[in-house]
């Protein structure tokens, strides 16, 4: 048995922080096979009741009917999209865990965002993996204000919280916390138990100050967010940075939120004076061809609380291979091979000896079902050379009984679409709007069943 006071070896797994006193295969706490790696662990210093009381003294326990159920005050960010991931602004004491690919744009878009706060906001800008003049140099090609703006160049977390205190500021930007160190373990800046205790620390003191809290995370090739997981449940949002190879656009997805609607999507484009954000989106996802082409459907998803539209394009081609290839690029792969099972079933249309590809145009990731029956009918489109007509806008869900379901927000879905001109929409039977809230100028075509909507388009 370890010394008190004295450091001591333990076995950490990589992908949920658990420890070991010795190495094992698999981590006996999440499961994880291979994830175990030796690390020197020291013990906290000043912990229990005077460690926790350095930045607020405990507020002991309350009633419910107690605390007050008002609702959070929020302030705006300066951008739409931003605000609109966020659930309509940021929130006092919240903490948001920003991810994605480097070069993605992530410390562009803080930079940009606390640049654009109130100067009585206060906003503070640490940085762990570049000077502050690097930082300058970047604040100076994006022209953002330097007002009101403070900068730390710092990795001990032990300094930073000391800097904070000192500084109050309203808003606190962290970049990136797997460059952080706490002096309190011996291991390296990004091992699991660092990223876990440097975390463990900004978060309380964010909820205990009120400041609003910003870090940036690495990802993992996986395109997860590196260091433990524990760390996405410890704070409030969690948002990733998405994008094509060679593509301008960026999305901001928000896969976590306690104080707003998770899965929201922002859109913004990355230009040379950084990025800006794109307050239509459907237009740069439509590529709108000058005369229809088959395998080519038009459909309205939903992002959150936003109608999109999205093209969703489908290409059959006779196979040279036993097994025929089903390939499906911004929706689920499984999901697509019981389309095809069904198609064949209940409409009598058969796939067996073609290769089945689809897209969804501009890097979108569908997840809902009511990308199912736009799917189904660019696949025939492209299996028949039979384009669908321009002016053609659909969405539904396909049972695994050839029936077409409803989906959520069928007369937003209408109205989205409408605004963008089209004027023929193909929906479940369930989602046809009462005469008075249907989009002037739109002829909408109710179906119930698959061979249905196919008679109606072919």
């Amino acid at each position: 048995m370890a010394k008190a006071g004295r450091s001591r070896r333990a076995f950490v797994c990589t992908a949920c922080g658990g420890e070991s006193a010795k190495w094992a295969g698999q981590c006996p706490d999440c499961g994880a096979w291979n994830t175990l790696e030796e690390q020197v662990v020291a013990p906290a210093a000043g912990g229990g009741r005077q460690g926790r009381e350095q930045y607020a003294g405990d507020q002991g326990v309350r009633s419910l009917a107690d605390v007050p159920a008002d609702e959070e005050s929020r302030q705006t960010t300066g951008t739409g999209e931003l605000d609109r991931v966020l659930g309509g602004g940021l929130v006092v004491g919240a903490v948001i865990l920003l991810g994605g690919d480097p070069g993605i744009g992530k410390s562009t878009l803080l930079l940009e965002t606390v640049a654009r706060l109130p100067a009585e906001r206060r906003a503070l800008y640490v940085t762990g993996e570049e000077s502050l003049r690097q930082v300058g140099l970047r604040a100076s090609r994006l022209n953002v204000s330097a007002e009101g703006l403070r900068l730390l160049a710092e990795t001990s977390v032990e300094a930073i919280l000391e800097a904070a205190m000192s500084e109050r500021p309203g808003v606190m930007v962290i970049d990136s916390i797997q460059t952080l160190h706490s002096e309190a373990l011996g291991s390296a800046p990004g091992s699991v138990a660092q990223v876990r205790e440097c975390t463990a620390q900004l978060v309380r003191f964010a909820k205990q100050s009120g400041t609003t809290l910003f870090l940036v995370g690495h990802v993992t090739k996986e395109g997860q967010i590196a260091g433990p997981r524990v760390m996405e449940h410890m704070v409030d949002t969690v948002l990733y940075f998405e994008s094509d190879s060679g593509s301008r656009y960026r999305l901001l997805r928000a896969v976590k939120n306690r104080f707003g609607a998770a899965n929201e999507l922002g859109v913004f484009a990355m230009l040379d004076t950084g990025l800006h954000e794109v307050k239509n989106p459907s237009a740069i996802f439509l590529s709108r061809h000058e005369e229809a082409v088959s395998g080519s459907v038009i459909m309205v998803t939903r992002e959150g609380t936003r109608p999109l539209l999205v093209e969703v394009q489908a290409l059959v081609n006779e196979s040279p291979l036993a097994n025929p290839r089903r390939v499906a690029l911004g929706l689920d792969g499984n999901r697509l091979a019981m389309l095809l099972a069904v198609l064949q079933r209940h409409a009598g249309v058969s796939t067996f000896g073609e290769d089945v590809f689809i897209n969804v145009v501009g890097g979108v990731r569908v997840s809902e079902t009511a990308s199912d029956l736009p799917s189904l009918t660019a696949v025939i489109s492209s299996l028949r050379d039979r384009p669908v007509p321009q002016e053609w806008v659909q969405f539904g869900e396909v049972g695994l009984a050839g029936e077409i379901r409803p989906v959520p927000n069928g007369p937003e879905r209408l109205a989205e679409a409408a605004k963008h001109g089209f004027r023929r929409a193909l929906v479940p039977a369930k989602n046809l709007p009462p005469k008075a809230q249907r989009p002037r100028g739109m002829e909408i075509v109710p179906v119930s069943r698959l061979d249905q909507a196919l008679d109606a388009l072919f």
